[in-house]
């Protein structure tokens, strides 16, 4: 019932969570810039991570609706707090000292806090679904995995365009913007013929290399 969901949100644009590094060395002010943002990034990917894995517990076809409901609030709440905590730690640090780095900097922080508002909407119409019935339940489900795809798929581009250059390389260094293992393993839930699951990994996100090779 939650193997949509869970799907989706391993296909959701997470910031930094697996850049690929490079050999050479940055010029230092851009890596005292990706030292400054990775320092407070890593607590909240960290509670991206944990979400994700708690939601991934949930998608056992038997699993109780009044449950399904209570840990998808819970995630898609924290989702929403550690999204708006990036976009703050990208909007403390200043521009990043590249070209176009503070119109970089302010489309990334539109985007962080505009993910953040909507896993919050998500959140509210988690809460909103009726549980006492289980077919409505996961009709209302199936809606939210959709509007969880179309998150996962738009409004990435200044993200993509922050962790790319200079500063995707200084990034990668950092070991606070390296991939968080979630703290919880998901559960191995059944899974019928006719919807097979696809939930990925936790630990795994989608990948947003810097385009500038080394």
């Amino acid at each position: 019932m939650n193997k949509k969901l869970a799907a989706a949100l391993s296909g959701g644009a997470v910031l930094v969570l697996t850049l690929s590094g490079c050999s050479d060395d940055s010029d230092n002010k851009v890596n005292d810039w990706a030292e400054k943002v990775c320092d407070q990034v890593q607590p909240q990917l960290q509670k991206i991570a944990n979400a994700n894995a708690s939601i991934q517990q949930q998608t056992a076809d038997n699993s109780k609706p009044a449950d399904v409901q209570e840990t998808d609030s819970a995630a898609f709440q924290q989702i929403a707090q550690a999204y708006k905590a990036l976009g703050s730690a990208v909007e403390s640090a200043g521009p990043p000292p590249v070209d176009n780095g503070e119109t970089t900097q302010k489309e990334a922080v539109k985007e962080l806090n505009a993910s953040s508002a909507a896993y919050a909407k998500l959140q509210k119409k988690v809460d909103a679904l009726e549980t006492k019935d289980q077919a409505k339940f996961a009709d209302g489900l199936k809606g939210i995995a959709d509007e969880l795809n179309k998150i996962s798929t738009n409004g990435d581009q200044a993200l993509k365009k922050l962790q790319s250059g200079e500063v995707g390389t200084a990034m990668a260094k950092q070991e606070g913007c390296q991939k968080p293992t979630a703290s919880a393993s998901p559960s191995a839930g059944s899974s019928d013929d006719s919807e097979p699951s696809k939930e990925a990994s936790p630990s795994v996100s989608p990948s947003v290399s810097p385009s500038k090779k080394a």
